[in-house]
């Protein structure tokens, strides 16, 4: 997220996927999200995805790690490029989206269709694929019904559609000055160090399950 340019929206920056992997033998983890997750005014290995590769790599597990991550993003904008990033293997999705509806004070309503319609689309395109929904919150300076409302909206989606929750994203981190950057918004390197770790905990158990499967 970017709370510069009068709205606080994230700022667009570059955030394809890389190449498949060349060995077929690998599967593939693919972090779809926001700033938060491209790892906005960190250095290019330290956005957690990164750091959860390493994780990854240090376990021995067969997984490609690719960062979806694009800054400025709302889930309006997820869902018009969603097509395009499915097109590749996917074993298992984590999706963070939404924070930049509530900094442009977005209807629920309508971030909640756009979420509900992209897991639709991952679904239909990965049927197979274990599907991880981050939970994340809205400022406080909307109001009470908005933040309420916003939060509520992950738990019903995640149990509509029969997905995985994750708890909060920024969870111990947000609010913390020592664990963000200047902005008060985008974690530092330690920040990102801490998200990442817990990922990857929440994480381990299926990617161990779906690397012992033979299909």
């Amino acid at each position: 997220m970017d709370s510069r340019g009068g709205g606080g929206d994230l700022r667009t920056a570059p955030g394809a996927p890389q190449s498949p992997a060349a060995s077929s033998q690998l599967r593939r983890l693919l972090f779809v999200g926001t700033s938060l997750t491209a790892g906005l005014g960190l250095e290019p290995d330290s956005a957690f995805p990164q750091r959860v590769e390493r994780m990854v790599d240090s376990a021995g597990l067969p997984y490609e790690v690719v960062n979806a991550g694009v800054s400025g993003e709302t889930s309006a904008g997820l869902l018009r490029r969603l097509e395009w990033l499915l097109r590749g293997p996917v074993d298992v999705l984590v999706l963070e989206t939404g924070a930049n509806d509530g900094l442009r004070g977005i209807p629920v309503a309508s971030m909640r269709d756009n979420i509900r319609a992209a897991i639709a689309r991952i679904k239909a395109a990965h049927p197979a694929a274990a599907i991880y929904l981050v939970q994340m919150e809205a400022p406080p300076n909307l109001g009470r019904e908005y933040t309420t409302a916003f939060r509520a909206s992950y738990p019903a989606l995640a149990r509509e559609a029969g997905v995985e929750l994750l708890p909060f994203l920024l969870d111990g981190v947000a609010g913390e000055s020592a664990l963000n950057q200047p902005d008060g918004i985008h974690p530092n390197d330690a920040g990102a160090r801490i998200i990442a770790a817990r990922i990857y905990g929440q994480l381990e158990p299926a990617l161990r399950a779906r690397a012992a499967r033979r299909d």
